[in-house]
């Protein structure tokens, strides 16, 4: 009885390890599984060490006297949070507002689909994704427009897993991704029925540079849809928690510096575009966009268990543990910048590129 009795326990406790180290955040709901977490392209010996280059360089956002080397270091990030970002968060790497009686996938989709409702695309047009990340929303407003969707995005591990996840959804045909860094695109002027960016082009160290792109490429008479990562208008530069919370979020998201909501039309038009729309989506009625964030305190420390017990297994790079912890601290900042209001990662903006 005593034997039966241990075989039932360690088969139990075998059972229980299985689930927590291979299934927990299964792969085709997250895209990632546990033991899979990388450092992207980086080899998994200099994860660690890419972290602290990436901290020291980010420690101070607003103080950065090299913009130029900004993209490289966005690419560094991506390459330490990609495979986190999937595992504990989905394909679609940005935040939406919570829907009553809607799951957080189905709400991340809805304003994805409005993006593509907002610019009016129909089936065959050809649309750009500037900053596609792995390609979630990429995938979402393909299916919902029939537009023939290309994505940038400047990390090529990116670039991988969004190729892989459009031969998964069979979508590989109406969705493309390239390479490159959306301040210098490889695309033709004039070239695309319209373009979206959805919580990306705040990692541009000049709004302006990224804008003058899209309205390069964009043929006269289509539209452009971005959702902002700004500050809002209650924030106060004189207010110690504002700017602590800002510069964490800058710090834990590769921001060269936040943004004000009241740049954002002056700089579209100051390219050329005509602004048709600003909105901040964010704004009541909609649902907390930082919900999500605080319902997952509980599923952080049961994932950052599992990835410490990896990396000391040997299974996840050793740095995995301190981007985890970071992410985490970033996710405190933004939740209280969205339930002060001084920050909101959907400020829309709707712009029309003139006939002439």
């Amino acid at each position: 009885m005593d034997s039966i009795a241990l075989f039932c326990t360690a088969s139990l406790l075998a059972g229980g390890v299985y689930w927590f180290v291979f299934l927990l955040g299964a792969a085709e709901r997250k895209g990632k599984r546990a033991v899979h977490l990388s450092g992207g392209s980086i080899s998994a010996d200099k994860v660690r060490d890419n972290y602290k280059q990436y901290s020291s360089f980010f420690r101070r956002p607003k103080e950065i006297e090299t913009a130029d080397k900004v993209p490289a270091f966005v690419d560094t990030f991506y390459n330490l949070v990609t495979d986190i970002y999937e595992w504990g968060w989905g394909q679609s790497f940005h935040f939406s507002p919570a829907m009553d009686g809607k799951s957080h996938r189905d709400a991340t989709r809805v304003h994805e689909e409005m993006a593509a409702d907002l610019l009016g695309i129909r089936a065959g047009d050809r649309v750009l994704d500037a900053g596609c990340g792995v390609g979630g929303p990429m995938r979402a407003i393909a299916k919902h427009s029939g537009a023939n969707v290309v994505g940038i995005t400047i990390n090529e591990y990116q670039v991988s897993r969004a190729r892989l996840h459009n031969r998964k959804a069979g979508l590989e045909t109406q969705c493309e991704v390239v390479c490159g860094n959306f301040l210098e695109m490889p695309f033709a002027e004039n070239s695309f029925d319209g373009a979206y960016s959805i919580e990306a082009t705040c990692h541009a160290p000049k709004l302006e540079d990224v804008y003058s792109e899209i309205f390069r490429v964009l043929k006269p008479g289509s539209m452009y849809v971005s959702y902002e990562w700004v500050t809002t208008e209650l924030y106060r530069e004189d207010d110690e928690e504002h700017v602590e919370v800002i510069q964490g979020i800058e710090r834990g998201d590769a921001l060269p510096g936040l943004r004000s909501y009241s740049e954002i039309a002056e700089i579209a038009r100051k390219v050329g575009f005509e602004v048709v729309k600003e909105k901040d989506l964010a704004k009541p009625p909609a649902g907390p966009w930082w919900a999500r964030l605080k319902m997952g305190r509980i599923a952080y420390w049961r994932n950052h268990i599992l990835v410490t017990v990896l990396a000391w297994l040997g299974i996840a790079p050793k740095g995995v543990v301190d981007v985890h912890e970071m992410l985490f601290k970033t996710a405190d900042y933004l939740s209280r910048g969205g339930e002060t209001g001084i920050f909101t990662p959907m400020h829309m903006i709707l712009c029309r590129k003139p006939e002439s």
